[in-house]
């Protein structure tokens, strides 16, 4: 088997308007991928990553719209940067709402550098506290997602989701991961200043790479990367707090084996504490 690259990541903290009509919603998507595209025109990288629903406005309004708005797994938001994915040899995870049959799903999907789909996640836990009422409006998901960029196993996750450590943690031990690509729409209500510690924790106790990919806006931003290993000297990477801003970093495999040879937190593991005896 081949040895993984290094992994060149493209994270696109973006802004999304108010829209109720699907003709917003493409307007949007036309501007995004052209932003997206000339970065990447000058800037090239293998995998490009948007937040949550970032086809549409995270709001109740734009929810009510959920007729116009939803589509299918392979509709105009796939069709949109399934091109861009294309045109730059790269692979694109996006956000929409997806629509299947009498159902509605928070969804991540990826388009591959052929321009094809490898796979869709649905989020599996849905927020209804603070600014969030997902629960009204979606169904959870019922599988996970994960894909290889250059020999790295990539898996996508969606705001509430990192708040569930079991998922993380499974994505790591089962699957494999060594990115996890966590895409939110972190609005700054009460639950906005534990956000960062999760995404912190989840890191370092996996020992792997986490991307925490909010959108831009007054209410949102504050976009988060995080390595294998974080200390003073290393700390995790901040996007702006409230504008667009597309940052590309470098994911290596070698740093993911480094942080595990010398931080022993998986390895050291009981086998099963549910068996532990009580006192």
């Amino acid at each position: 088997m081949a040895e993984p690259r290094n992994l060149r990541l493209l994270a696109c903290q973006i802004d999304v308007p108010p829209m109720t009509r699907a003709e917003d919603r493409d307007a949007h998507l036309k501007r995004t991928t052209r932003l997206v595209s000339d970065a990447l025109a000058d800037n090239p990288a293998d995998l490009v990553v948007l937040p949550e629903l970032s086809s549409i406005d995270y709001s109740r309004p734009a929810f009510d719209a959920l007729d116009d708005l939803a589509e299918p797994l392979e509709g105009p938001s796939f069709d949109a940067w399934a091109r861009v994915a294309q045109a730059h040899d790269t692979h694109v995870v996006f956000g929409f709402a997806r629509q299947q049959g009498g159902d509605r799903f928070i969804s991540m999907g990826v388009a591959a550098p052929d321009g094809t789909c490898l796979g869709v996640y649905d989020k599996l836990h849905l927020c209804q506290y603070g600014a969030s009422m997902e629960k009204e409006y979606f169904t959870r998901g019922d599988h996970v997602l994960t894909f290889k960029v250059n020999g790295l196993t990539c898996a996508p996750i969606i705001c509430y989701d990192i708040r569930i450590p079991e998922l993380s943690r499974s994505l790591t031990l089962t699957h494999g991961a060594d990115l996890i690509l966590h895409s939110g729409a972190y609005y700054r209500d009460e639950s906005f200043a534990t956000w960062h510690e999760f995404i912190t924790a989840r890191a370092l106790e996996n020992q792997l790479y986490l991307l925490s990919l909010n959108r831009a806006g007054t209410h949102f931003g504050g976009s988060a990367f995080c390595r294998p290993w974080m200390d003073e000297t290393m700390p995790k990477l901040f996007f702006d707090a409230h504008a667009e801003d597309l940052r590309w970093f470098e994911v290596t495999a070698s740093a993911i084996a480094d942080a595990r040879q010398g931080y022993t937190f998986l390895k050291d593991r009981l086998p099963d504490y549910d068996a532990l005896p009580n006192g």
